[in-house]
């Protein structure tokens, strides 16, 4: 018997919180701060022990943040065989997890992906103070339906513009603040409401084109492998591997929606995996899976403690991990 193809997944910002470093601190994944720090001149493991919820809500510390405990993730899962009896054949992230997703695929060092995350976060930041942007959650409507209020918010003027299609019934708007809140009062017109997101700019969208533009220079100094495991891009849900223009990719995610919907059917409609497992902080995304494919066995590895109960015999077809809570 073949054994069962699976996918890795990692999350991005917003599953940042206080104090997220600390159950990894006795591990051999710890390492990799120092490395990360090295490479971006910044104090990582303060970020990860002892930042407070308000300073990682700044955008280039969370992005660090949540960079490195992905990769702290991958790292301590790969060496515990978590996957030993499986193949990977694909990686994805939602946004920023995306280069995590490009780390763990061999597609890029982890000192070159720490950098272009120090760009980016930092670019993100300065291009939100340039515009008063926000992002909101609309919750209970088809995308078509969402598109359409969109669509008519735009031809009203209002700049706004679906920025995360997550899973179904959960589609993230990002624009002016104007924008985003002629959308909220039409959404009970399509049987949704609207969420707001507390951010401090309008990702995933036109406006964030400043910071594009910054990534771009960085990316130029970046090389890329030629060959890796594939992974799924948020621009266009594809799997990309051999010859694969990463740089374009990473770039237009800045200014696109994230698919990750349709990255999520990629993985297990088009590349045939049977297991998703999500490795960072929280549990986010494992969630959305199970709304876009309930079927799938998808595990969490958000702590050392999560990890050790995968190991144990624990672990249902659900994907649901039985009486762990790290």
């Amino acid at each position: 018997m073949n054994p069962e193809p699976i996918a890795l997944l990692f999350p991005g910002q917003g599953t940042q919180k206080q104090g997220m470093g600390e159950p990894w601190r006795d591990t051999g994944a710890w390492s990799l701060v120092e490395q990360v720090s090295e490479r971006v001149g910044e104090d990582v493991a303060e970020l990860l022990l002892h930042a407070d919820g308000e300073l990682l809500r700044r955008t280039d510390l969370a992005q660090l943040a949540v960079f490195t405990v992905d990769v702290m993730a991958h790292d301590e899962a790969r060496r515990s065989g978590l996957w030993s009896d499986a193949p990977v054949v694909a990686c994805a992230g939602h946004s920023l997890g995306e280069f995590a997703a490009l780390v763990a695929a061999g597609a890029l060092g982890l000192a070159d992906a720490a950098g272009l995350v120090a760009v980016r976060g930092r670019a993100m930041r300065e291009a939100a103070e340039l515009f008063d942007g926000t992002m909101g959650v609309l919750v209970g409507a088809p995308l078509p339906a969402v598109e359409a209020l969109v669509a008519d918010a735009q031809a009203a003027g209002h700049r706004v513009w679906v920025a995360n299609v997550n899973a179904p019934g959960q589609v993230v708007l990002s624009g002016s603040v104007d924008g985003v809140a002629a959308a909220a009062a039409e959404a009970p017109g399509i049987g949704a409401k609207l969420i707001a997101v507390p951010v401090g700019g309008a990702f995933h969208s036109p406006l964030m084109a400043p910071a594009a533009s910054r990534l771009r220079a960085a990316l130029a100094g970046v090389a890329f492998a030629g060959r890796h495991t594939p992974v799924v891009a948020n621009v266009d849900a594809r799997p990309h591997a051999a010859g694969a223009d990463w740089p374009v990719l990473t770039e237009r995610q800045l200014v696109s929606p994230v698919l990750w919907e349709a990255g999520v059917r990629t993985l297990v409609d088009g590349l045939g995996c049977t297991r998703l497992i999500e490795l960072g902080p929280g549990r986010t995304l494992a969630g959305m899976v199970r709304r876009i494919a309930p079927a799938v066995e998808v595990l969490s590895v958000d702590s050392p403690a999560a990890l050790g109960a995968l190991a144990a015999p624990a672990v249902g077809r659900s994907g649901r991990v039985e009486g762990v809570r790290g």
